[in-house]
């Protein structure tokens, strides 16, 4: 991938430097080793100690030579995209009581850009000496983008002083299809920080609009068959999933405001509204007639998953979006200690979009990530930490009734792990299941032009489901009338936590009204699923 017309860039694999420990956590810090000739690094690299050895630190050389003195001209494009570093300032060392046996201690290095330049990384060392100054290359700066803090990795303080460090890894600030931002792989460290400041170091941009590593046609069908999970439905699940066809087919109503009669869609939505936003103006129903009950229990047999394929991180690696649909999302199970109890409506809709991601390196083409998406947010797992069925090809768990994504089977609660209350979302295999390997469509790529051929369907942007509102409240008074006195109020302060759709029964709209259609995945309830023994 070439960062701009002025440089370009190449994976290298990591080298072990040093160690830091939180408690019982910690980390391992690592410099590029095998550079190619030409090619310089931007930045170390770090990981938790738990997880296998896998990560990269991008390098990059320039593709013009610049003579020597002729290096900060007006224009920026006549300026080289790589520099030295003019100096390095030392951000923290773990050991500041003077301790000659350097091999175990650690010093962090920030190094400081010539003017018109940017850092991009940090460079570890286990001795006091500052490093070499060709150790390292800064970029120009209209070649980097924002980047951001992202998770906390370890929370230390040095020997003898105390003095506290911190250690996150990094994303770009512009994310989705749209962002331009190139995660390097290297971290970001310091003792002050205070979240919503900007970053000492930037990551990378990428200018090329053509975004020539992104697949072609034939590889996203390669790619898709090639690693293209099975999505495992809950043994006890009412509301299986359909084609959008098999349920226009099969009786949806399409209504508009102040009309009483739907009107029927026919099998590819060409008659559904097309653009816009979702207004209230219209929305889809279930049939009216005995099909009813059956169109809610969905159809397996017609079931498939819906591609959306898209640039992420500044094209440097490709999203496969796999979305899939449900007639119906079924009411939730509320757990309280030992209890479970099921909720009559609560949680319950009409037309269920649920999806998840597939994040493929474009440097290797490997499957890097999945990512699940579980209600109002969801999580990230590395390929590592995945279960596969068969070759590459990882396993969904699709929850029941709610259709939320899992990387594991088990019973996870949306609510308090601490008290067991919250609530219950189930995943199981079964012999209810869908191949996205061979059982897809692929209904989207932007970047591919108009190669392909968009469903109409797509564009209906309104929701998928009429709003019924009922008095949830009523349902939920009466299950915390019904506990001990101890436990209502732990109860009551979890219900006002969780996310609002629990709470009225609203269709969802389609796949491109969702914010993650151009932007990157949500992240809100990351923390609060918990799986329950």
């Amino acid at each position: 991938m070439s960062g701009s017309p002025s440089s370009k860039l190449s994976l290298c694999p990591p080298q072990f430097l040093n160690g830091l420990k939180d408690g019982k956590r910690g980390i391992s810090f690592y410099k590029p080793i095998g550079i190619p000739d030409g090619f310089f690094n931007l930045g170390h690299y770090c990981q938790s100690n738990e997880k296998p050895l896998r990560g990269f630190v991008l390098v990059a050389r320039e593709m013009f030579k610049f003579e020597p003195g002729h290096c900060c001209y007006s224009n920026s494009d006549s300026m080289p995209a790589l520099l030295s570093p003019l100096d390095y300032t030392l951000m923290w060392c773990s050991d500041d009581g003077g301790d000659e046996n350097f091999d175990t201690c650690g010093y962090f290095w920030l190094p400081q850009p010539p003017e018109g330049y940017k850092a991009l990384g940090f460079v570890v060392t286990n001795r006091p000496e500052k490093p070499q100054l060709e150790e390292i290359r800064c970029v120009r700066a209209d070649l980097t983008d924002k980047c951001e803090a992202y998770r906390l990795m370890v929370n230390t303080h040095s020997t003898f002083l105390k003095v506290p460090f911190k250690v996150w890894s990094t994303r770009p600030l512009h994310r989705g299809m749209r962002g331009r931002g190139v995660s390097v792989g290297s971290f970001f460290c310091s003792g002050h920080w205070i979240s919503g400041e900007e970053l000492d170091i930037a990551c990378l941009k990428n200018l090329d609009n053509t975004l020539h590593a992104m697949p072609n046609l034939d590889q996203i069908r390669a790619i898709i068959r090639h690693y293209g999970p099975t999505v495992f439905f809950h043994p006890g699940e009412a509301y299986l999933p359909s084609s959008v066809s098999w349920f226009f087919k099969n009786g949806a109503l399409l209504y508009r405001k102040g009309d009483s009669v739907g009107l029927a869609i026919d099998s590819e939505g060409s008659n559904l509204p097309k653009g816009g936003t979702n207004d209230g103006e219209f929305w889809i129903d279930l049939p009216t007639d005995g099909r009813k009950e059956r169109v809610k229990h969905g159809n397996l047999e017609s079931a498939e998953l819906y591609i959306h394929v898209k640039s992420a991180s500044g094209g440097t690696f490709t999203d496969v979006v796999m979305w899939v649909f449900c007639p119906f999302n079924g009411p939730g199970t509320l757990k309280v200690g030992m209890m479970n109890i099921a909720l009559s409506k609560i949680g319950q809709h009409v037309g269920d979009w649920e999806h998840f991601t597939l994040r493929i390196s474009n440097f290797t083409g490997e499957l890097w990530s999945i990512y699940f998406s579980q209600h109002s947010g969801g999580v990230w797992v590395d390929a590592f930490d995945l279960e596969f069925i068969e070759g590459n090809k990882a396993i969904i768990y699709s929850s029941k009734s709610g259709h939320a994504s899992y990387s594991h089977p088990g019973n996870y609660i949306q609510g308090s792990s601490k008290l067991e209350i919250g609530v219950r979302n189930d995943a199981a295999r079964s012999d209810y299941y869908v191949d996205s390997s061979t059982q897809f469509e692929i209904v989207a790529a932007e970047y591919l032009g108009g190669v392909i051929n968009e469903p109409c369907w797509l564009h209906y942007m309104r929701e998928w489901g009429p709003t019924v509102v009922y008095d949830s409240r009523t349902e939920l008074d009466k299950i915390i009338s019904f506990l001990p006195s101890t436990l209502r109020y732990s109860v009551q302060n979890i219900f006002n936590k969780l996310p609002i759709e629990l709470y009225g029964e609203e269709g969802p709209t389609g796949p491109k009204e969702k914010n993650n259609w151009v932007g990157d995945e949500r992240y809100g309830w990351e923390n609060r699923w918990v799986k329950s023994d």
